[in-house]
């Protein structure tokens, strides 16, 4: 399966419609989108989030759909490219949006932001007959991210790289394989899932082994969150309570067991824990889910 396939998939279960469960009243003290339902945006990319039989499914999208069930709230899907998620969180129509999306300092200026719910590495997808895992390889080379990611001012600091913005990952991919870039940065599992899925493909996804404190976002721990209007920070924190439990009985690492996060990685808070004064508590940690937990 391709993720230009994924993503049309994506399209077709959410024109056929879905049946959804009964809200409680609880449920009406949320100031939402629309009464009674969670409007979520995402992209449809796979494994962090899609749409089948009236559910979200993906990493980020099984857990919103649990998430969403124990507080009483139908979920109302709303498909859309990374570029205008932010901007639907931030203008009221969505009320959370996700998508592999990491936490930025400059985000919980405009948004309210989860507890993470799995932590990354980034890295560089590339061709299986190079393996460049440090941000030098990249420089003089053609590299393809997608609009609007965080790390970007990053990227064009690298010295004769050669920056392309594409709207989804989809089309990033398409150029890399065709030869016309050289390499994608991209959201982690979404691009180590697409490469597990299209072997024919002949690429491998390499984390930075760099770790610098000029590049952040691009060498240091990521966490991927959900994205939450600031009114409705009261949800927010409902939805943080609800994701402390799941970390609490490891069941973050079952479901990233069923879309290849399986890795202890993806659940081990390593490096600099970057919220601690900002959006959180001085004495803030992270949570993690131990080996064999």
């Amino acid at each position: 399966m391709t993720l230009s396939l994924s993503r049309r998939l994506v399209v077709c279960a959410l024109l056929a419609g879905g049946s959804f469960s009964l809200f409680s009243s609880t449920a009406q003290a949320f100031d939402l989108a629309e009464q009674g339902k969670l409007t979520v945006a995402f992209t449809g990319d796979m494994p962090g989030s899609g749409w089948q039989d009236g559910k979200l499914i993906g990493y980020d999208g099984e857990i919103m759909q649990k998430v969403a069930e124990k507080l009483g709230l139908q979920v109302q899907p709303a498909l859309m490219e990374w570029s205008g998620t932010i901007a639907s969180v931030e203008a009221g129509r969505v009320d959370v949006m996700l998508g592999t999306m990491g936490w930025t300092e400059k985000r919980t200026q405009i948004m309210s932001l989860s507890e993470p719910i799995h932590y990354f590495k980034n890295g560089i997808m590339q061709s299986s007959k190079t393996n460049w895992d440090k941000l030098s390889d990249l420089e003089g080379k053609k590299v393809g991210t997608i609009t609007g990611f965080s790390f970007v001012p990053e990227l064009k600091k690298i010295s004769g790289l050669e920056l392309s913005l594409y709207d989804t990952s989809d089309a990033a991919v398409r150029d890399l394989i065709a030869g016309r870039i050289d390499a994608v940065i991209g959201d982690p599992p979404v691009v180590s899932y697409a490469i597990k899925q299209n072997p024919d493909w002949n690429m491998q996804f390499l984390a930075f082994t760099d770790t610098s404190p000029d590049f952040p976002l691009l060498t240091g721990l990521g966490q991927v969150v959900y994205g939450f209007n600031k009114k409705n920070d009261d949800l927010r924190q409902k939805v943080d309570g609800i994701i402390a439990e799941m970390w609490k009985t490891c069941e973050m690492k079952v479901i990233g067991e069923r879309y290849g996060l399986s890795a202890d990685v993806w659940y081990t808070p390593a490096g600099e824990n970057f919220r601690a004064g900002v959006d959180r508590a001085a004495d803030y940690k992270l949570p993690s889910c131990a080996a064999g937990g």
